[in-house]
């Protein structure tokens, strides 16, 4: 929530690893007429769905731009979470008029522009009243149509704007052939919400809860191995609602999909992000326990620590449930780290209503999480509710609360101070010759000295350090 980013940025029979493909070439290589620059707003899923649009037009001679300025058409990828969120679009969008305007004078090809995400879905027709810059405008589930929508627009003047909700047709109609970089990849496998939290507006930009086939995942991600991929994390608003219909008829939930998808010959880490904890079944928490392949790392939300507030938020859960929850993860993976989402300042929070936000953090224990103030979203029933939080009593509790959950965050770092853990070399430093960089199973960027051959593989390392957010180590 709330990053900016480019996108030019077991002893088990396996399958056998699938043979490589000729490989097709990359974006890179792939003679481009045009360009398009895609700005990421928010979440792993939007980072996710920003490489399926290049995919997309990459096919119809669209290669990536590393500016805007250089772009033929600007995309910015919209999130609708945090407050102001469409104010924020407005702001970029007036500093992308300009430079089209500027590129027009100088006799440069027209630029088009485009509003996509959660955004363009709750406000497309509002965008396309207070920016006529923005030539296109396409909630999440459309961005497959693309293609169509550029050529309409070339078609005709005005504005195109696209807001279905039909997010099974999407993955019917988008490649399983995706271009990558690097050896850890995203894939969609469950969109939408159903549980209707009073402060979030996911089910209304998102749309209802919906699985993809069991086949399409499958097919995906042998795809993503065969292409040298090696970490697979699934996404979803609540990944862990998942119930996809496999090839027999039958329905899977995540835990029985998980346990599948080890199978596939070169995919050696899988991973899972956004769960409820609702909807985290024991099948989910015996894979913990039998899968290796499955990191020892959950991102479960609580959101508050008061029965109060978490029945004000309509979480389905008392905090008891959620503590008793924790501890049958624990005793299946008793090596699990666990992340957590919080917000302070809900509607009728009181000071003891924060205090037991405190109480529960210091008793279940985090290895990082993700801490805001509340804001309110237009048109969820939070915006609503009586008893509205003034603002500095929100960021006095924001920074008690981050404060615990840093230290927490330093702590369980520092606890893997002489263990050997496995990491998944990513890259060549650039600063520090024969540095290597890579993630540790608990996904803390780790620095050690080693060979270029080890990009691309998983290796021991000993922790030597730890700071707040890396480790560092020695090869063992």
């Amino acid at each position: 929530m709330g990053t900016i980013l480019d996108v030019n940025t077991r002893r088990k029979t396996q399958e056998p690893a699938a043979a490589p493909a000729p490989k097709a070439p990359s974006r890179s290589q792939t003679p481009a007429t045009k360009r398009v620059f895609i700005k990421t707003y928010g979440c792993q899923m939007n980072v996710y769905d920003s490489q399926r649009m290049a995919d997309v037009l990459a096919p119809i001679g669209y290669g990536l731009a590393d500016s805007a300025e250089d772009a033929d058409i600007v995309i910015l990828n919209t999130c609708h979470i945090r407050e102001k969120a469409a104010e924020k679009v407005y702001s970029e969008l007036g500093r992308i008029r300009q430079t089209k305007e500027k590129r027009e004078a100088k006799g440069g090809a027209p630029m088009t522009v485009a509003v996509a995400g959660c955004v363009a879905q709750a406000e497309g027709a509002e965008i396309t009243r207070r920016a006529p810059v923005v030539d296109m405008v396409l909630g999440p589930q459309t961005y497959h149509k693309l293609p169509e929508m550029i050529a309409q627009l070339a078609r005709q003047d005005g504005q195109v704007l696209e807001t279905d909700f039909d997010t099974l047709e999407k993955f019917d109609e988008l490649s399983i052939d995706r271009d990558v970089d690097g050896f850890a990849a995203f894939v969609t496998i469950q969109e939408g919400c159903d549980k209707f939290c009073t402060f979030c507006v996911v089910p209304y930009t998102r749309g209802a809860e919906v699985s993809r086939p069991v086949g399409q995942i499958v097919a995906e991600i042998r795809a993503l191995a065969a292409k040298g991929v090696k970490e697979i994390t699934l996404l979803g608003q609540n990944v862990n609602a998942y119930h996809g219909a496999a090839d027999d008829g039958s329905t899977w939930g995540l835990g029985q999909l998980i346990r599948h998808l080890a199978l596939i010959g070169g995919i050696e880490r899988l991973r899972f992000t956004t769960s409820h904890p609702r909807d985290m079944d024991e099948d989910l928490i015996t894979a913990h326990g039998d899968e290796t392949k499955l990191m020892p790392y959950l991102h479960l939300p609580l959101q508050a620590g008061s029965d109060k507030i978490l029945k004000a938020m309509n979480r389905g859960h008392t905090y008891a449930e959620y503590r008793d929850l924790i501890a049958r993860i624990r005793a299946a993976r008793p090596d699990i780290a666990l992340s957590s989402d919080f917000i302070v300042g809900f509607p009728g929070e009181t000071d003891e209503d924060f205090e037991d936000t405190m109480r529960a953090v210091e008793e279940i224990g985090y290895g990082s999480a993700f801490s805001f103030k509340y804001s309110v979203r237009p048109g969820t029933p939070g915006a609503n509710l009586p008893d509205q939080v003034p603002e500095d009593v929100k960021s006095a509790r924001l920074a008690r609360l981050q404060d615990l959950l840093a230290r927490q965050q330093t702590e369980f770092n520092q606890s893997l101070i002489g263990k050997t853990i496995p990491v998944l070399v990513e890259n060549v430093s650039a600063k520090t010759p024969g540095q290597l960089f890579g993630r540790a199973e608990y996904l803390q960027g780790t620095h050690f000295m080693g060979g270029p051959e080890l990009v691309g593989t998983i290796v021991n390392v000993k922790i030597t350090d730890a700071g707040r957010n890396s480790l560092s180590g020695d090869l063992a």
